[in-house]
């Protein structure tokens, strides 16, 4: 690209996006890196001088804003909207109203915050590339589900309707949409710290996806041509031939 390279990360403080900057510093990016818990984002940016920490809580409009007003003096070029997750594995008639609450909020709503307040900078420095992670759960439902499918297929409409309305102008939009990924933390989350129960939706597959598998998809996509745009990448491990068909050795 003709202008230096400058990202912002949200959920940089573990999994995919911790990778991700890692992987972007790699290819000569500088990033900002995004989350709430500033201990693990300070350690990150021990890695790399180009890595600069920040705080961020994609929920709260004001603390997005207060990201706008620090960035003012950066040319962003790259939007990475990491931050996600998945809360609940229950039936819809056995779920909690407030769970779905929490799981829009913070990926749905959230992305959007994101992405009102950085296209913007895109658009008055004439380039820009909007990736939004979503999962293959935002393509195909599976039971017990529904808030965490909800969320990603409005993550991925999103994503499909932002192509259309800035259609024309220099910025790109990806949708990166991985299936099962070991994380650290993604399904211990959902599974309120049952660690045995997270384990076990790895048991028997010798090789899930990892964060650094899902980051390298990221960087790959941002630094194609500026002409050439990866509308919507899926990415699973081999073992799973879609959500509800996976291969297990156990």
């Amino acid at each position: 690209m003709s202008k230096p390279q400058c990202a912002i990360v949200t959920g940089a403080s573990s999994g995919i996006g911790a990778a991700t900057v890692r992987a972007l510093v790699a290819s000569g990016v500088e990033v900002i890196a995004c989350a709430r818990r500033m201990d693990r984002l300070e350690e990150l940016a021990q890695e790399n001088s180009a890595i600069t920490a920040h705080h961020l809580d994609i929920t709260d409009q004001k603390s997005v804003d207060q990201l706008v007003d620090d960035c003012r003096d950066r040319d962003v070029n790259i939007l990475i909207n990491c931050a996600g997750g998945a809360f609940d594995f229950v039936s819809v008639l056995d779920s909690n109203p407030e769970i779905w609450r929490k799981t829009y909020e913070l990926n749905v709503v959230g992305t959007v915050r994101m992405v009102k307040a950085i296209a913007p900078m895109m658009q008055a420095n004439s380039q820009g590339h909007i990736v939004i992670i979503s999962s293959t759960a935002g393509h195909v439902a599976y039971e017990n589900g529904g808030s965490y499918v909800a969320a990603k297929h409005a993550e991925t409409s999103l994503a499909r309707t932002l192509r259309l309305e800035l259609n024309g102008l220099p910025i790109r939009i990806t949708e990166i949409a991985p299936g099962l990924v070991k994380t650290d933390e993604f399904s211990t989350v959902r599974f309120e710290g049952d660690s045995q129960r997270a384990a076990k939706v790895y048991e028997g597959i010798e090789s899930p996806l990892t964060a650094e598998d899902v980051a390298e998809a990221i960087r790959w996509s941002v630094m194609l041509p500026e002409h050439f745009n990866v509308d919507s990448m899926v990415i699973r491990p081999i073992a799973q031939a879609a959500n509800h068909k996976i291969h297990r050795t156990t």
